[in-house]
């Protein structure tokens, strides 16, 4: 395919893809209110976020039916993702690919699913009594945008084995290379926790680097097995 046909490929997945963004996002509008109440559950009891601008919740409120519509139509995403890179792998490399496409959104969720349970509570209980001077008026937009932000990135995070995997399996990286890059990747994770909670306490840093460079050694593991 010459770049034009290549671009123009790109551009029918693209609005493919917008497609299925579109309709999960106005059916996500229906439930949207449902979905604030699970963002605000990790919050402690009694804390309520204000609003102090007239269009602010309801952008916010369009940016959560957004944000969930992005999680739902994730599925045709990734897989337009790989057809689109698919003519450029090897048929064996190809088919890893696709039979990884559900562990990819498994991993993705279980982050996510991760963060909710045990990373929020804790980092918003600190940020929220962090101290006794000054009372906390919490924008309801500034909460959604903390809340999904850490969200995100512990998905994005629990993805690492699973690449490992693939580069072990595709024959880019080998284990033994990913395993003396060990102290590069304990140094690594508590930069990217530092990045992603914004706690300077270390212990929330702790609830995030911790279980990532766990899954830097699953990911060696998975390399060896590849």
């Amino acid at each position: 395919m010459s770049v034009i046909e290549h671009l123009e490929e790109l551009r029918h997945r693209l609005i493919f893809c917008l497609i299925a963004l579109a309709i999960t996002t106005a059916f996500s509008l229906f439930f949207a209110t449902q979905v604030f109440d699970l963002l605000l559950r990790p919050a402690p009891a009694g804390f309520k976020p204000i609003y102090t601008e007239m269009t602010e919740m309801f952008i916010t409120y369009f940016k959560v039916a957004l944000f969930t519509g992005a999680g739902l139509a994730m599925p045709v995403f990734v897989y337009h993702f790989i057809r689109f890179i698919a003519p450029a792998l090897m048929p064996q490399e190809r088919r890893y690919t696709l039979s990884l496409l559900p562990a990819v959104l498994l991993c993705f969720f279980s982050g996510a699913a991760f963060a909710y349970f045990v990373l929020l509570p804790y980092a918003i209980r600190y940020l929220l009594t962090f101290s006794g001077i000054a009372e906390p008026f919490i924008k309801i937009g500034n909460y959604i945008s903390f809340a999904t932000l850490i969200l995100f990135w512990m998905g994005v995070g629990f993805e690492t084995p699973l690449v490992m995997y693939f580069l072990a399996k595709i024959g880019v990286v080998s284990a033994r290379k990913f395993a003396s890059f060990r102290k590069y990747a304990f140094l690594g994770v508590f930069i990217l926790a530092a990045i992603i909670t914004p706690t300077p306490d270390p212990f929330n840093q702790s609830l995030v680097a911790i279980p990532l460079y766990l899954l830097f050694e699953i990911g060696i593991l998975l390399a060896k097995l590849a």
